[in-house]
């Protein structure tokens, strides 16, 4: 992997490209140390073709994106989460808080969190009493997730600080799972990688190569109904099949090809 900044990069640029090549070095699932290039006048293609590497972090004066070679850029942004909560706070439903039932001061554990959309919401609804956690196994959508939490600024009013209150963890869902006492969190959501594609999101794209690509397994909802005290919830595409073998009894299909399971406790 290559890290790099924008073109006539400013100094904290330059900091941060140091930083995150600290950073990458310790995280799980990263085979070497990525390798700092000078980006001079160089276009992406230009890149990959004088480095012989198809991943590259650019570090702009905005945020950080991952490129692979003709995928689209990677990057963080609250995106639809920015649109829930704008409607949360114009007194409108959104299904997924419904369903939860969700309320300040609670407690939810997103064990698949990608680049944070659901647990942005939860953490705004949820309030300031309230605690998410965030577990993204995998290192880049992780680094991608907790650097965009700490830094994005939004105009929209408890947005920023709903984005400051996750704590995000590297950690494989069933280690942190097996280590919880019993009903220590309200709510517990998976948004696994689909099994079944849907193919026209460019974002589920992008992200699809790096995400972790196992199915969630009966353990894992058995460990999932321990730990959590009001309500288990998995979203899947509706026509995979994947709510029914796991056992979710209640299911909610949406107009659209989303669908969501619950397990109430």
């Amino acid at each position: 992997m290559l890290i790099t900044t924008s073109y006539d990069p400013l100094p904290e640029q330059l900091e941060q490209i140091a930083l995150l090549q600290r950073q990458l070095t310790l995280l799980k699932g990263v085979d070497a140390p990525p390798r700092i290039i000078e980006r001079r006048r160089y276009s992406m293609e230009q890149l990959w073709e004088r480095y012989e590497d198809p991943d590259i972090l650019l570090v702009t004066r905005r945020r950080i994106e991952y490129y692979h070679e003709q995928q689209p850029a990677l990057f963080f942004h609250p995106s639809t989460a920015a649109i829930r909560v704008k409607r949360l706070r114009n007194g409108e439903q959104d299904t997924l808080m419904e369903l939860a039932q969700t309320k300040p001061g609670d407690r939810i554990l997103d064990c698949t969190a990608g680049l944070g959309s659901d647990a942005i919401v939860f953490s705004y609804a949820s309030q300031a009493t309230g605690a998410v956690v965030a577990l993204e196994s995998q290192p880049l959508p992780y680094l991608l997730l907790k650097q965009g939490l700490a830094a994005y600024q939004s105009d929209i009013d408890g947005l920023d600080e709903a984005l400051r209150r996750i704590q995000v963890l590297q950690q494989d869902y069933m280690d942190f799972l097996h280590e919880q006492p019993d009903r220590s969190f309200d709510v517990l959501y998976f948004d696994p990688m689909f099994r079944k594609p849907i193919h026209e999101s460019s974002s589920i794209k992008a992200i699809r190569k790096l995400a972790d690509p196992r199915p969630v397994t009966d353990e894992a909802i058995r460990e999932a109904c321990r730990v959590a005290s009001r309500a288990v919830i998995m979203k899947e595409h509706r026509d995979s099949g994947e709510l029914e073998r796991l056992g979710f009894n209640e299911l909610h299909r949406s107009t659209t090809k989303i669908a969501y399971g619950v397990i109430r406790l």
